[in-house]
Order: structure tokens, then C-alpha cells, then sequence
């Protein structure tokens, strides 16, 4: 750092100068050579020798370039005449620069050692009195202004690391994924009866047993839960139910969702419900409003339904192989005793009850019916009090109101409604005092079913039971050969009692089932051989449709039959054996060929589907081909 003396006796010290300008010049105008003195041999002793205290200009540039990005300070150049300023003595001392320069800030008769014994004078300490300690505190002691344009910003002294910006995710309000509204079986205080109410419900009894007809065991597996239904000690239904499956056990769940694409031509549309396949919406699904409609015509699809499109709907048919769900928009919750359904006129009870009971369960519901939704009473309503149809209606309600708040917060495609586990599930469909046990072996799920029994049928809590597997010498299963029937229900053939067999077979179309006489040879006639054996086969291929889930159409080949009262014989039997079946069946007569041609509702994958997987080799042809003989 350069020092002088000014006039008055005081110290100033200057920066050394950086590079010059750009676009300004080192050499000196006519004004500078006349103040700063000639230029002589003199001057040459002015300069500063080497090794002096003084320090050199950085690059060894000029003394008088002034630092880059100033407005020239002291070492800018005044007009042409002006008075040099006092502390303007002694700039640009250190830089090397000509004897003329060195004479002109001496002036003249000023010698040249006096000038070089004060260019360097000791300077006084620097006052820190009311100064900041510490950085921290300077830092908070800096007034802070607003940035303006033209500001510039100082690098950063470190590499920052990118910021990632969080996605804001859709949903309820616009915030997280909003949770769907879950299923409530039963209320926080059950109905209290009185004895000889639940005498009359309890069932019957042999030897302090409950007796039935049917059994239901249940074993739960970390990969997957089984339910077996046993009607004696024959398998009539098996389901399977995986955790936390909402993508191919979606039945009767409720779905916010939007249409993707509308087909005239197919009258249906796809409608994204945020499941991985679109799920298909037929046009005599659609609900709409008919005031919107004009009179005397029945709308197309294409004029109900818009592309982007938010619409309520449900699942009533689970997603199969290449197939998506299928959706209606009339929405329904089923319950214990009632089924409501939102919006709507529907009024109706089960006709599976007596006409007695049917005219009391009508008046009850003439009490308890809301005005702008719909009823169903099921056949689990029969000899129930009113007041437990009422709370199981005041329930629903309570879950609708639920529902819909949902589908008012929500922006994007999602599940509104979930049902519950298929055990539990099963249970509200099915369970009564027909049953005389349900046998569940792990724990969790087994207080979870006694409690909802114990809160919705108190009489039947008695006949949930638990299986411990430490204390049991058999694996639940095993003890009541399930395992066995299932394996003979994945074969294609079955066998009869007297010898004849059925063959089942799968196409993409339909099912077909052959009947055979096998081994079943008679003693009497051919004609009564071949209708005994079809008697036998019309029951059995009856169990082995619920077994096997067997949905579609189905074709059924009796073996051929000359007398008319025997056909008739063999349909009546086999409709009443599909009677004890709760999936909607139609069956037509026998055709002139011996064909009875029936439809099965299909609502999920069958059982031979949910407990296999198609062939990697022959991707399940059953055959492979001679590779070497065609190329």
C-alpha cells in the first residue's frame, strides 16, 4: 500500500491499481505532462529501486491503470487546466512509473531522497472501538435492501446442491391422497334382545351342538386366505382372497371415476376408475336424469356420457384375464338385512321368503324407508325385529353421506368405498342359522368375525369357533379332506357314483360339459341306464359350477334321451339343484340334440384360475409344437 502527507500533515494510503480501463489510454494528455513536470534524466533517480518495502503491482501493470469496474477515484484524469487536488499526491507511487511522474508529484525543488524517506511513514493502528467481534454479528447488523436492476449477484463460495422441487399431489383438496370411506359392520352399541328372541334365532341344537347343513372353514395363509363352504362333508363353494388386493378384487366397490372415450358403435365407454386397465361402462348401466332427456326417446350413450367426464360408479364385475371391470352407475351398499340404494325409487324384498313374512317386513319398511333412496330387505332379514332394520338403514345412510362428501372433495379418478375382507364379506352374505360353524384358525380375524357376528346375530355368536394349530394335530384342511376335493376339482374329468363320468372343458367362448356313462353299464333298459346316469349328472355338474365358479355361457351334453317325461325330469332336477346356488343361473330346455344351452352370471376369476397359472412353454394350449418339423 502507497503513502503521502498532505497539506495538512495527515497520512492517505491508496490502493494499488488494477489493469486499465478498457478504451482508455496509458499515456499521459498535454494537461498531465504540464502538471506532472518535464520529463529528464532525473527522473530516473526517482524510481523505485528493487528489493524496496513497497510492493509491486500485481502483473506488473502500469501504476496509474485504475481498478476495473471504478468510476476512476483518485487517479481520473481532471480537465484540461484544473488544480490538482492535495491527496492526489503520492497515487501511483508504486508501479514502476517514469522519473517524470515521480518529479511531477515532488514539484519542483523538492530532492528526490526527502521525497523517497517519506513514501513509505508509519501509520497509526486501526480503531476497532464499535466495530462487530464476530462475523455472526456483522452479519446480523447489515441493513439489508431490496435488490434493484443492474445488482449484481457474488458467486457462491460453494457448489449448491440442486433443489428438487416436491410434487404437489392431487387429491382431496387439493393435498394428499384422500383415504376411502371403509365399510361399517356393525353399531358401537349392539341391540340388546330379549331370551326368547334369541331362542327362536339360536337354531337347532342336538346334544348342547348347533346342527346345520352347511360349514364354513377359513384358513389364512400370509400370501392369501381361503374359505371353504362345506354342504355334509362335500365342497360346494371355495374362495380366495388375497391383502390388500385392489386390483383383481374390486367387487362392489365404489369409484370416483372419469370416462376416457365414449363408443357409439359399442354403446359403452371406458372409464378410468385409477385401477391399471380401464374399466367398461354399458349404455343400460347409465343413470341420468330424465327431465334433461327428451320425452319419447331413449338417449344414446354418446349424449349422456362426455370424454373427461367425472361420474360415480361401482364394480360389478371383477377385472378378468385381458378383460377390465365392469362398472354401473346405480350404486348400491349393501348391509346386514337392507340394501340401499342411493337415489332411487327401488322397493322390493327377497322372494326367497314366505308370503307372511314378506307382508310384515313390507310395513316395516314403510316406516323406515327413506324418502329419496331405495330399499331391498335380503333373506338374513326374516323374523328380525324393526328396530334392527332401522339401524342397519340409519348405518348406510350414515356411510352414503360419507361417500359423497368424498366424491365432492376429489379432483382426479379414485376409490370412494371399499368392501370389506372376503371372510367378512362372505359371512354378511351367507351366514345363518343354517350354518352350524364357521372354523377360522388365526387369531386376529377370528375376534374380528366373533365381534361382528356377536353385533349384528348375538344368537349365532356361539358358532364361530377357533382352530389353534399348535394344539391340532392336522392343519385345518387336512381334517376335513378340502385339500383333497380341491385337487379333483381342478381335474377336467369327474367321476359319478354309478360309473359315468363328466368331462369339463374351457374356451374362450364358453364351457363346455360332456356327459358320459363311463363304467355305468345298467340292468334294466338302455333308456333307464342313460336317465339315471343324467339324474346323478345333473346334480353334480350343479355343485361342480359353484365349485369351479364357472361363469358364461354353458353348454351341457346329455347323453341322448327318446322319452320326453325323462328330459323334462332331468331339468327339473337340475334347476332345483342350481335353486340352492345364490349366482343368478338360466337354463333352457333341451334342444333336439340332446344340448341344454345356460347362462351363470360371472363375477370373479374361477377356481381354476385363482389357483393356477397358464404354461410358460405351451401358454396354456396344453400342447407344444414340433419346432424341428417346421423350420
Amino acid at each position: 500500500m502507497a503513502k503521502a502527507e498532505d497539506k495538512g500533515g495527515r497520512v492517505s494510503s491508496q490502493a494499488p491499481a488494477n489493469k486499465p480501463e478498457k478504451g482508455r489510454s496509458n499515456t499521459p494528455g498535454p494537461a498531465e505532462k504540464e502538471r506532472r513536470g518535464p520529463e529528464d534524466g532525473s527522473s530516473e533517480s526517482g524510481r523505485r529501486p528493487s528489493g524496496s518495502s513497497a510492493r509491486a503491482q500485481p502483473g506488473g501493470g502500469d501504476g496509474n491503470r485504475r481498478r476495473r469496474g471504478s468510476r476512476g477515484g483518485r487517479s481520473r484524469q481532471g480537465p484540461p487546466g484544473s488544480v490538482p487536488r492535495a491527496d492526489d499526491a503520492g497515487q501511483n507511487d508504486d508501479s514502476g512509473g517514469s522519473a517524470g511522474q515521480d518529479a511531477g508529484r515532488r514539484g519542483p525543488g523538492t530532492p528526490a531522497t526527502e521525497a523517497g524517506k517519506d513514501r513509505n511513514p508509519e501509520l497509526p493502528e486501526r480503531s476497532i472501538e464499535g466495530r462487530p467481534k464476530s462475523r455472526e454479528a456483522a452479519e446480523a447488523a447489515l441493513v439489508r435492501r431490496k435488490p434493484k436492476i443492474g445488482d449484481t449477484m457474488p458467486a457462491p463460495s460453494s457448489p449448491q446442491p440442486p433443489v428438487k422441487r416436491r410434487r404437489r399431489r392431487k387429491g382431496a383438496g387439493g393435498g394428499g391422497e384422500a383415504r376411502p370411506v371403509e365399510a361399517v359392520l356393525a353399531d358401537e352399541e349392539p341391540l340388546e334382545l330379549d331370551e326368547k328372541t334369541l331362542r327362536r334365532r339360536r337354531g337347532r341344537q342336538r346334544k348342547g351342538k348347533a346342527v346345520g347343513r352347511y360349514l364354513m372353514c377359513v384358513h389364512v395363509r400370509p400370501e392369501a386366505t381361503q374359505i371353504a363352504v362345506l354342504e355334509g362333508r362335500a365342497l360346494v363353494e371355495h374362495y380366495v382372497s388375497r391383502p390388500a388386493d385392489d386390483i383383481s378384487q374390486i367387487y362392489g366397490n365404489i369409484y370416483l371415476g372419469r370416462v376416457q372415450n365414449v363408443l357409439p358403435g359399442m354403446e359403452a365407454a371406458f372409464v378410468d376408475i385409477a385401477t391399471p386397465k380401464n374399466a367398461v361402462l354399458y349404455q343400460g348401466d347409465v343413470q341420468y336424469d330424465r327431465e334433461d332427456i327428451d320425452e319419447g326417446s331413449e338417449p344414446r350413450i354418446e349424449e349422456v356420457l362426455k370424454p373427461r367426464q367425472m361420474i360415480m360408479c361401482q364394480v360389478t364385475k371383477n377385472p378378468i384375464a385381458h378383460k377390465g371391470a365392469r362398472l354401473t352407475q346405480e350404486v348400491s351398499l349393501p348391509g346386514r338385512f337392507v340394501v340401499l340404494v342411493p337415489h332411487s325409487r327401488t322397493y322390493g324384498i327377497s322372494k326367497r321368503l314366505p308370503d307372511e313374512e314378506r307382508r310384515r317386513l313390507r310395513s316395516v319398511l314403510d316406516k323406515c324407508k327413506p324418502a329419496e333412496h331405495g330399499i331391498i330387505v335380503r333373506t338374513a332379514a326374516e323374523n328380525v325385529t324393526e328396530e334392527e332394520i332401522t339401524r342397519d338403514v340409519v348405518r348406510l345412510l350414515k356411510q352414503w353421506e360419507q361417500i359423497e362428501a368424498l366424491a365432492g372433495s376429489q379432483r382426479r379418478p379414485g376409490l370412494l368405498y371399499r368392501e370389506p375382507d372376503m371372510a367378512v364379506r362372505v359371512i354378511r352374505e351367507e351366514f345363518n342359522k343354517d350354518y352350524r360353524g364357521v372354523i377360522i384358525d388365526e387369531t386376529g380375524l377370528y375376534d374380528d368375525v366373533r365381534d361382528y357376528v356377536a353385533g349384528i346375530s348375538p344368537a349365532l355368536a356361539d358358532r364361530i369357533q377357533f382352530y389353534d394349530r399348535e394344539k391340532e394335530e392336522l392343519p385345518l384342511f387336512e381334517r376335513y379332506h378340502v385339500h383333497q376335493q380341491l385337487q379333483k376339482a381342478l381335474d377336467r374329468k369327474v367321476w359319478l357314483p354309478s360309473g359315468g363320468s363328466l368331462v369339463v372343458e374351457h374356451t374362450e367362448a364358453l364351457t363346455v360339459i360332456d356327459v358320459n356313462t363311463g363304467k355305468n353299464v345298467g340292468s334294466s333298459s338302455l333308456e333307464e341306464t342313460v336317465f339315471r346316469n343324467n339324474l346323478e349328472a345333473a346334480v353334480e355338474i350343479a355343485r361342480q359350477l359353484r365349485l369351479r365358479d364357472i361363469g358364461g355361457i354353458i353348454v351341457i351334453d346329455f347323453v341322448d334321451m327318446e322319452i320326453k317325461e325323462n328330459r323334462d325330469e332331468v331339468i327339473r332336477v337340475f334347476r332345483d339343484a342350481l335353486g340352492r346356488d345364490k349366482t343368478r343361473a338360466q337354463v333352457f330346455n333341451i334342444s333336439e340334440l340332446g344340448l341344454v344351452e345356460m347362462t351363470r352370471k360371472r363375477i370373479g376369476e374361477g377356481l381354476l384360475e385363482s389357483l393356477s397359472e397358464p404354461c410358460e412353454a405351451c401358454d396354456g394350449r396344453g400342447v407344444t409344437i414340433h419346432e424341428e418339423l417346421l423350420g
